[in-house]
């Protein structure tokens, strides 16, 4: 479990990359043992890296390494919140939104990005309830947009 942040780090997002909120809202809330985490958009260094609709703008292997970011945006934000990624037990539920042209439907093969970003540093305990929706916009015009609910430790 030490080794959460390394794993993170080694698959390329640095922990200290923390995205600032976008907005008048906190990144994350905790009540009793569950962390929600706000809503993630792609960004490195406050930049958004994938913008535009999926698939015209971004095909399938690109939204799903802008997913992939999102999560790691996720993670970041409650590390910064909890002090630590060891005090994640699980991830409850993954919430994927993808900026999608109307005839889209591969909405959960996107999020997948996420998912397997979360089981990489997590292992099974990475792997919650999820949902992919097909939306017209997102901030910035960005592509993938993710939020967590986590169940944590005290």
């Amino acid at each position: 479990m030490h080794n959460r942040i390394e794993r993170l780090e080694s698959l390329g997002y640095p922990i200290d990359d923390v995205p600032a909120p976008g907005g008048l809202y906190k990144p994350v809330t905790v009540i009793g043992n569950i962390a929600y985490v706000s809503g993630a958009v792609p960004v490195t260094r406050g930049q958004l890296q994938f913008a535009g609709k999926v698939p015209s703008d971004l095909d399938l292997a690109v939204a799903q390494r802008a997913a992939a970011l999102c999560g790691a945006n996720n993670l970041r934000m409650a590390c910064q919140a909890l002090g630590s990624l060891d005090r994640i037990t699980r991830v409850l539920r993954l919430t994927g939104f993808v900026n999608s042209e109307p005839d889209f439907t591969d909405q959960h093969l996107v999020i997948n990005g996420a998912s397997e970003l979360l089981k990489k540093v997590f292992g099974d305990a990475g792997i919650g309830a999820r949902s992919a929706v097909g939306v017209a916009q997102l901030p910035l015009g960005s592509a993938v947009e993710t939020e967590l609910i986590l169940e944590i430790r005290h």
